[in-house]
């Protein structure tokens, strides 16, 4: 089964959303973490833009093992000097240079013919090629760019000694059926595309980054360039953990891999999120808040019958412990169950029913009911305690409903009471149960005491 090449360029492409800036020690960060996720390589960053990002190319190259370490470069000797110098130290450093090929870009942007940018993107090639034996070679917009020129210009870099060719959608144009014509045009009119890595590079401006990136492949490319969380310029860029999920999850369709460790996927993710302050949305696939939770009592019913009825992969798969039942207006007696149950509650089914529609009361109040403060309370105390009713009332109603919990323990044939009222029914649950087990301990304290009288 042939491999795909994983390029990460989360530091160079993802750090250009706004917003994003990264510091040099949480760049270094990042790239640690990519060479746990084992992408193939890491675009650390523009060594000619700044100080700063040719420092941090610099010491990524130094220090970060295992991956591949690129530095981007315009196609002129300055900057292909600068990238060299960053990269220089890594064990394996590439040179990935670039220029614009649509005739928008030459007209408006380059003010060249043709000609001279294939001439210029020639010269680069064999600059790079002088320094390192891999030097990736783009054609910035090339989506937008003429098919026929477009291939003159690979052919031409390929000559020169680029070993990897990259095809990007720089402005997010190019419909999936499309971009993989323009692919398979290159494998057929280029003679000699076998000497290369064929890669793509797509952007989301039409939410289609990752559809492009998998059509791609699906034509020939063997590289993808994508950023955690699909950050990047504008609407992002290809997402790497859609990008990979979906080939590791249809290879059965794809036909290829990646050498990624999924695993260390939500870890990645949440570091990015946490060093670049942009949120991950709760629905995004795969790493959102919500990719793995399940509101919807038949959807409830059926994960915790088989877990495959409405999750196409595993919540481990990605580095996450599992799926969530998410509590709400949705929710059914299956799911409702479940929650109580791993929250230690064992109600008869007369209380469990009464349970569930004092809870449907609220629930249809609050968008969601957690139970992780009853948890953590739950493993503080560490009290044996045998529950003998949990009840949700609605003392209130409106939008601000107010919700009285009361929790009922038997303490050696006692019975121990706690109760608690808030607008959140979590909040009101976590008081109740603070309340009891004060109650308790104050119980057993004075019993102690009474035995040590006599």
């Amino acid at each position: 089964m042939d491999r795909v090449v994983v390029f990460d360029t989360t530091l160079r492409d993802g750090e250009q959303s706004p917003g994003a800036s990264l510091g040099i020690e949480e760049k270094l960060q990042i790239a640690r973490q990519l060479a746990r996720l084992n992408v193939d390589v890491i675009e650390a960053g523009f060594p000619v833009s700044s100080p700063a990002q040719f420092e941090a190319v610099r010491l990524i190259a130094q220090q970060v093992r295992g991956p591949v370490i690129a530095g981007l470069a315009r196609a002129v000797k300055l900057d292909i000097d600068r990238c060299w110098e960053a990269v220089r130290y890594a064990p394996r450093p590439r040179i990935h240079t670039f220029i614009a090929t649509s005739d928008i870009h030459l007209k408006y942007k380059l003010r060249m013919s043709r000609q001279e940018v294939l001439d210029r993107a020639v010269e680069a090639v064999k600059l790079a090629r002088g320094y390192t034996e891999d030097v990736e070679f783009s054609a910035e917009d090339a989506g937008r760019t003429d098919p026929g020129y477009l291939c003159q210009v690979v052919e031409a870099v390929i000559d020169a000694g680029a070993t990897t060719v990259n095809i990007p959608d720089t402005v997010g144009y190019m419909i999936p059926e499309e971009f993989a014509a323009l692919i398979r045009k290159l494998y057929q009119s280029v003679p000699n595309i076998d000497q290369v890595t064929l890669s793509v590079h797509c952007h989301n401006d039409l939410g289609l980054a990752t559809a492009n990136s998998l059509a791609g492949v699906k034509a020939g490319a063997r590289q993808v360039e994508c950023t955690i969380n699909g950050l990047g310029e504008r609407a992002g860029n290809a997402s790497l953990e859609e990008v990979v999920m979906a080939i590791n999850t249809r290879q059965d369709f794809m036909g290829v891999s990646t050498s990624v460790e999924t695993t260390e996927i939500y870890r990645t993710s949440q570091m990015v999120s946490k060093l670049t302050g942009l949120e991950v949305q709760a629905n995004k696939a795969i790493v959102g808040a919500n990719a793995f939770a399940h509101e919807a009592g038949i959807h409830q019913d059926g994960v915790l019958k088989e877990k495959s009825t409405y999750e196409i992969m595993t919540p481990q798969s990605i580095g996450l412990e599992r799926s969530r039942l998410v509590l709400g207006r949705h929710s059914g007696r299956h799911g409702f169950k479940a929650r109580l149950e791993e929250m230690g509650y064992r109600l008869s089914d007369e209380m469990l029913e009464k349970t569930y529609q004092r809870f449907l009361l609220l629930a249809d109040k609050k968008k969601e009911v957690f139970d992780e403060d009853l948890v953590a309370i739950d493993r503080l105390v560490k009290l044996p305690i045998n529950l003998r009713e949990y009840s949700i009332r609605a003392v209130t109603s409106g939008a601000e409903a107010m919700g009285e919990v009361t929790v009922k323990i038997d303490d050696d044939g006692a019975i121990v009471i706690g109760r608690a009222a808030s607008t959140d029914i979590i909040e009101a649950s976590a008081k109740a149960y603070i309340n009891v087990i004060n109650k308790l301990v104050a119980r057993r304290k004075a019993a102690g005491g009474a035995g040590k009288s006599k």
